[in-house]
């Protein structure tokens, strides 16, 4: 059973001007119902990390809540690279934090900015300091990263490209 779960869901957009453009080019996605529906074990009394793009924020927090967490906060992670976009051209992601039962915050002095300023590398792949916050705070507890695409020492991991 895990405590800590850092999910990055494979949201599926249904716009792209181009084929080339198409998240699909990248990995496989999922509905907002099939990622919903997605069941993996956890602890009761735990907390979820949920990355989601700011047009999928609301699609986000319907996740969150069919995975029975509810919403604490969340971060920012500043790319430093522009990127797409319709209305902005994005720059950020925002990293969701739910809480099920009961579960504490981290302590005070492992705590980081509710900015996360990281260059973007390859496609998907996430901030460093994201893991290392985790880490520190929760030494001692079962990780789970959902929707990975690479295992990290110290976490369970379930992804298409690693299971």
């Amino acid at each position: 059973m895990y405590s800590v779960i850092l999910a990055d869901p494979p949201w599926r957009y249904d716009f792209s001007k181009s084929d080339s453009r198409q998240i699909e080019n990248q990995y496989p996605t999922m509905t907002v119902p099939e990622i919903c529906a997605y069941q993996f074990p956890r602890n009761p009394n735990s907390v979820l990390y949920l990355w989601a793009t700011a047009p999928k924020l609301y699609e986000a927090l319907a996740v969150m809540m069919a995975w029975g967490y509810e919403y604490k906060t969340h971060g920012v992670w500043d790319k430093q690279i522009i990127g797409m976009g319709y209305w902005f051209r994005g720059q950020h992601e925002l990293l969701l934090v739910g809480v099920s039962g009961k579960f504490s915050p981290p302590d005070p002095e492992v705590r980081i900015s509710s900015i996360i300023s990281e260059r973007r590398g390859k496609h998907s792949k996430k901030p460093i300091a994201v893991y290392e916050m985790i880490e520190r705070a929760y030494p001692h507890l079962m990780k789970l990263e959902l929707f990975a695409r690479v295992h990290r020492d110290g976490w369970d991991a379930k992804g298409n490209e690693i299971d």
